[in-house]
């Protein structure tokens, strides 16, 4: 869709192009090949889009909103070459990807590298190691990637099946936000004043809003499906800031995917999904034609004491009409339009539940191979704070201060240069500080009457892993400026969630708890509001991996940090030499 895939006959490139929305193209026909380079090139350049009858310049790749989709099987080497054509620094983080001894491609800027300047180019390359499913790209720069993200589609190797009913089609559905403002105005302003961001004006679907905003009927995303057949819908959060319930009226999904790993199938109504996570379901379509058209819906699941964006998406499933019927769009307009009914906006409960419900497939093909002796804990905080207010100016944060946000009350300052490069090359000093705390400096009741002082410090700190560190994290959720949901990503692994609780953890008795049987696997878990969750991983990646709240305004506010993976001894445990086109400060 707007990408050169270099692959593929000229005629399919057409098709993709010709497609202005997510088309329905069958999956398979976009992979060929198995084992393959795939070369994309992604041209970053202003495009003029029209959504609530506001039209506005956005940055793009290749003139596409949302961006191209990037298909490949597992074990395919990918090189996607990045031309900055406009005035923003960019880059590309590749949402989900293990990125084994490829940390230089992994995107975050001033973490694995320094951002492509207007007029230079950037090549990322890397293999899909041990991964399936859904994931996603985006760029990890300011609040850039309000624009700037598309799909990923990792189809099996050739020759390998899916441990569920083959789908007839799949489709991307990809939520995101829209700002009639510019959304760099919006973060700009909010930590100038110290403040909250200004919310966002829609969700979208692919794209569109959909017929309950204004002037929005027009840009509807529409799924179109035939009756008794299986569809495999691709559902990824690129929201900025906001974790979403989702739901098709009178229609039931089976979970099958969630962030690339496959999942001990379940049927559900309704999904949760926070930013930086994706879920694959199965859609099995009625069996005859249902006189009828369905609303599928996403709104928020709001925890924090902050303002959001209170507003509905919708698209809608149509389904084909059988032959011989009036083939007119008077005659479906007229077909009675069902809609779903979503949890309340505060459903910690259903969002609880539901998590419970994800388990690993742990199957002999696909094990999950859970770290069961553990080398190193840690505990972190994560929650909202304050930082002072500048001198001569007032603050629009918690009583005249800025709001901050922190791991441990530590709230990350991102570097001028990038952390990799310092690291690789053995030049730290006055870049970063090994000396991340591994606790709390100053331990409280995390979840109870919260403390009188609010102030987090500032710093840019790494914890230091050898390689092949088997670590377990517990993440305690804060009630210092309200009790919140926090969707954690951790860039460069995948991690297993062996527990998660509410109220304070407590290192006696929740440890006897832990699932470390068949946990859910993934890049990115909801830190419960109010709670806690425990996630073990090995250090098997050497680099600088970034971890951080994908809520975005959190993530501006320093709610951020990063691990150094040190060499192993054996060649394929080591981190390479940075490409020879890596971007300069």
């Amino acid at each position: 869709m707007g990408a050169s895939f270099l692959p593929l006959p000229a005629f399919l490139g057409v098709l993709l192009l010709s497609c202005v929305t997510f088309c329905l193209l069958p999956e398979i026909a976009l992979a060929k090949d198995t084992g393959l380079t795939r070369h994309y090139k992604f041209e970053i350049k202003l495009q003029n889009v029209t959504r609530l009858c506001h039209t506005k310049s956005i940055v793009t790749v290749n003139g596409r909103f949302p961006g191209p989709r990037i298909v490949a099987r597992e074990g395919d080497r990918l090189l996607i070459k990045v031309v900055n054509h406009v005035q923003d620094n960019i880059s590309i983080h590749w949402h989900g990807i293990r990125q084994l001894q490829s940390g230089w491609a992994d995107g975050p800027a001033y973490v694995t590298q320094c951002p492509i300047q207007t007029g230079q180019s950037y090549v990322y390359n890397f293999t899909i190691v041990g991964q399936r499913g859904t994931l996603f790209w985006h760029a990890h720069i300011s609040w850039l990637r309000s624009t700037l993200y598309g799909p990923i589609i990792i189809l099996p190797r050739r020759n390998a099946s899916y441990p569920f009913e083959k789908p007839h089609k799949g489709v991307p559905i990809i939520f995101g936000e829209w700002w009639n403002a510019d959304p760099e105005a919006v973060i700009s302003q909010a930590l100038q004043t110290g403040g909250g961001p200004n919310v966002s004006d829609a969700y979208t679907i692919n794209g569109l809003p959909g017929p309950l905003y204004n002037c929005s009927a027009k840009d509807t995303f529409k799924l179109k499906v035939k009756p008794n057949k299986t569809y495999l819908l691709r559902f990824i959060n690129a929201a900025l800031n906001d974790e979403l319930f989702f739901s098709i009226a009178n229609h039931t999904l089976t979970v099958v995917d969630v962030d690339a790993i496959y999942v001990k199938p379940f049927e559900t109504k309704t999904l949760l999904i926070t930013p930086g996570q994706t879920t694959n379901v199965l859609l099995k379509t009625k069996p005859n034609f249902p006189n009828a058209t369905f609303l599928m819906t996403a709104r928020p699941y709001v925890t924090g004491l902050g303002t959001f964006d209170n507003s509905t998406v919708a698209g809608i499933l149509e389904y084909e009409l059988p032959s011989g019927s009036p083939h007119s769009t008077l005659f479906i307009k007229k077909l009675p339009l069902f809609k779903p009914t979503l949890p309340p906006l505060n459903d910690t409960s259903f969002a609880a539940n539901f998590t419970s419900k994800l388990r690993s497939l742990a199957s002999p093909q696909f094990p999950a191979n859970v770290p069961q002796k553990v080398d190193r804990h840690f505990f972190f905080t994560v929650g909202l704070g304050s930082s002072p207010c500048d001198q001569n100016q007032t603050c629009q944060g918690p009583n005249g201060t800025k709001f901050s946000a922190s791991f441990n009350n530590i709230s990350f300052a991102l570097p001028t240069t990038a952390l990799l490069q310092a690291h690789f090359f053995g030049q730290s000093n006055g870049v970063y500080k090994p000396d991340f705390p591994i606790t709390p400096i100053i331990p409280f009741n995390y979840t109870g009457t919260p403390p009188n002082n609010t102030l987090v410090s500032n710093g840019t700190k790494v914890v230091v892993l050898p390689f092949n560190t088997s670590v377990e994290l517990v993440v305690q959720d804060t009630s210092i400026l309200g009790a919140e949901s926090h969707p954690l990503h951790l860039h460069g692994f995948n991690f297993f969630v062996v527990g998660q609780g509410f109220g304070n953890y407590d290192p006696n008795k929740d440890p006897a708890k832990f699932n470390l049987v068949d946990p859910i696997e993934r890049n990115t878990v909801g830190v419960p509001s109010g709670g806690w969750v425990a996630i073990r991983f090995l250090a098997d990646n050497p680099g600088v991996w970034l971890m951080h709240c994908h809520l975005e305004i959190h993530t501006s506010w320093g709610l951020k940090m990063a691990w150094v993976v040190l060499d192993g001894k054996l060649p394929n445990q080591k981190l390479p030499p940075p490409p020879a086109d890596l971007p300069k400060c």
